[in-house]
């Protein structure tokens, strides 16, 4: 289904064709490996390419462009996958063969992408300093905005807890602190330091003559020197030493557990199927053995439910409660998840998680983002499984293959949000 081309050893286009659809998006995506000194860098970067470029230079002349291709989005940030940072400029307009003039769209709007992407505007040689001042404070409100969301909040602390000297603990992007030491001349020192020396992989997902993109870009970049790299790596830890167990007090009402747990699985094992299984019948959706017994039966929890980060391997669990509920609450999820390990798992809890796995997966071909993201995080992992082989995976897993998969997974950390005494 998705079509790869290398433009050169740095840039890989890939094009996903999705014709029931009437738009088209195009994302840039450059990969950083997530470190502290560079991940509020890159997430500054991100805000202040998104200022304009030298052909767009100011808000306006941006949005008239876009306005001009039929009101096209552009957006740009950064994510997080496993030990990666990814810095990404992605838009979206009305596919070529809906243009009322028959005008290419889309290889405008890559053009667009890649302008604001390598030709950035700038002022005395440097990102211009106003914008870089601007968008450090969104930056930090941003950042500092993470605490509103408790449950977000919680499963944040729980990772940092638990990954305290891996990369997977640092903030997708970075601390207040750092922003606040980053000049303009820095940034712009910084952004020259990667531009021409990052992975970088252009998808395309929609209506698009790949052909004629694939040239336009060769054209595009054919005047920049890039230095070979690699894409950045992340590192897979088993669970060792005692479990973390930390309680932290904040002004909330509601209590906030989050449980980390190490599993070792990736994409490449051939535990992973069963392990995606598992992790349904644990926690995944309404037809879950933590919404059914720890919500539903015990009312344990205002929610309760599991999800896998396939790139670190591991596994967080998140439930609302009640003060007074932790231990309750806690040991009764660590009770379901023995269930799932020792296979106390019915035909239709069993039938209910395949579908549900499938379903999800299904959903991808609605959505041009999530499945540029499916496939980009393949890209990243190494492991390339397309939709439909994976599908087939799970309509094969037994309750066996969910038991071994379930037994690698490991308790680490252990933390609860509460209220101030």
């Amino acid at each position: 289904m998705i079509n790869t081309v290398d433009i050169n050893g740095n840039i890989t286009l890939s094009y996903i064709p999705m014709k029931k659809l009437k738009t088209t998006s195009v994302g840039v995506y450059l990969h950083r490996p997530l470190t502290r000194d560079e991940a509020a860098k890159n997430a500054l970067l991100a805000y202040v390419l998104h200022r304009g470029c030298a052909e767009y230079p100011t808000t306006r002349a941006m949005a008239e462009k876009l306005e001009d291709l039929y009101g096209a989005s552009l957006s740009s940030g950064v994510s997080k996958v496993g030990e990666t940072q990814i810095l990404s400029v992605t838009a979206s307009s009305i596919s070529d063969r809906y243009a009322p003039d028959g005008e290419p769209l889309i290889s405008e709007l890559t053009s667009l992408l890649l302008s604001t992407l390598f030709e950035p505007l700038t002022e005395d040689g440097i990102f211009k300093k106003i914008y870089v001042e601007q968008e450090k404070q969104t930056l930090k409100d941003n950042i500092e905005s993470v605490i509103n969301d408790k449950r977000a909040y919680a499963q944040l602390r729980c990772a940092e807890i638990m990954c305290p000297e891996e990369a997977y603990g640092i903030r997708k992007s970075g601390y207040p602190e750092d922003v606040d030491k980053i000049s303009a001349e820095e940034l712009y020192n910084h952004y020259r330091s990667i531009i021409l020396s990052s992975k970088t992989d252009i998808f395309v997902a929609g209506d698009a003559d790949i052909n004629a993109l694939c040239k336009d870009i060769k054209g595009y970049i054919s005047n920049y020197d890039f230095t070979p790299c690699r894409y950045p790596s992340t590192v897979i830890k088993p669970q060792s030493g005692n479990v973390k167990n930390v309680t932290e007090s904040l002004d909330v009402t509601q209590g906030k557990l989050s449980v980390g747990f190490r599993t070792g699985i990736t994409p490449e094992s051939e535990k992973y199927p069963g392990l995606v299984v598992a992790n349904s019948v644990f926690g995944s959706g309404a037809h879950c053995k933590l919404f059914n017994t720890v919500r539903e039966k015990m009312s344990l929890a205002y929610y309760a439910s599991s999800q896998l980060d396939k790139a670190k391997g591991v596994m967080f669990v998140n439930a609302g409660i009640e003060f007074d509920n932790f231990d309750k609450a806690y040991n009764e999820i660590i009770r379901q998840l023995e269930l799932v390990k020792n296979g106390t798992i019915t035909d239709t809890e069993l039938t209910a998680a395949k579908n549900a796995v499938i379903n999800s997966l299904n959903s991808y071909y609605d959505n041009e983002g999530h499945i540029i993201v499916y496939y980009l995080t393949e890209r990243l992992l190494g492991t390339n499984n397309d939709i439909e082989s994976l599908k087939e995976r799970i309509r094969n897993v037994t309750t066996d293959d969910i038991t071994e998969a379930a037994k690698e997974i490991a308790l680490d950390t252990v933390y609860f949000l509460k209220g101030k005494e």
